[in-house]
């Protein structure tokens, strides 16, 4: 993990950390209720990072979080929750190492396996995830019947999905049984009622990619971090 060592003024600093607001941090600065590794500081554009120890009150000050970013290649029976279940296996339970409090970006259901992101960063993961930034999901489906020309033509012809009349971006054909299908709504379970408006049933499904970020040969249950490129390939 990378730990946060950039440096930043005092006062803002604070702010990140919860204290108060601008403002409000200045004038604690400015009364000397501030320290920095023990000294009093009465300059908010001192500069520090995260080895220096802050003191407000002479109450240390609980550092802020740094922003981690994973990918996970999801296994068959994990759900997305950040409750501990004594019943169903979560998604975070495969981050025993990781002491950040995670979340998931999205969810995919129980049963579907294969890409997808585990972060701390409530802002990325309101970005990824929002409409606006027209990200595309990829899905790898293995189905019960050879796949034909009727089929794709049914699942490109749309459904409704909660309500919402919804149409993949695209679709293909990869072997006798297998498709590829690509979507951007992200509604609950779209995909697999895709296919089952098509009169398929499906026996596997794989998320491959979300937006330019691909899975890649990452081992089912295993994750790792992204760089920092893959994190803007995202919105690419």
């Amino acid at each position: 993990m990378d730990t946060l060592m950039t440096k930043n003024r005092l006062s803002k600093t604070l702010v990140a950390a919860g204290v108060a607001s601008r403002r409000a941090c200045e004038a604690l600065i400015f009364d000397g209720r501030v320290k920095v590794n023990g000294v009093v500081t009465l300059v908010p554009q001192t500069m520090v990072d995260s080895n220096d120890h802050l003191f407000v009150d002479d109450v240390a000050i609980k550092k802020p979080e740094s922003k981690v970013y994973f990918m996970v290649n999801k296994p068959e029976g994990y759900i997305c929750t950040a409750r501990k279940n004594t019943t169903n296996r979560i998604v975070l339970d495969l981050f025993p190492e990781v002491k950040e409090r995670l979340f998931t970006v999205g969810r995919l259901d129980k049963d579907t396996k294969g890409l997808l992101i585990v972060t701390n960063d409530g802002h990325f993961a309101h970005k990824v995830i929002h409409p606006s930034s027209n990200i595309v999901k990829e899905y790898l489906a293995k189905t019960d019947s050879e796949i034909t020309a009727e089929h794709l033509k049914a699942i490109s012809s749309g459904t409704l999905v909660e309500g919402i009349f919804v149409k993949p971006k695209e679709v293909s054909k990869v072997r006798k049984g297998t498709l590829k299908i690509s979507v951007q709504e992200g509604k609950k379970r779209e995909v697999r009622l895709l296919l089952q408006n098509a009169g398929l049933e499906v026996r596997e499904l794989v998320r491959i990619r979300i937006g330019g970020l691909h899975l890649g040969p990452l081992p089912e249950g295993s994750y790792r971090e992204l760089t920092e490129q893959e994190r803007t390939i995202i919105f690419e």
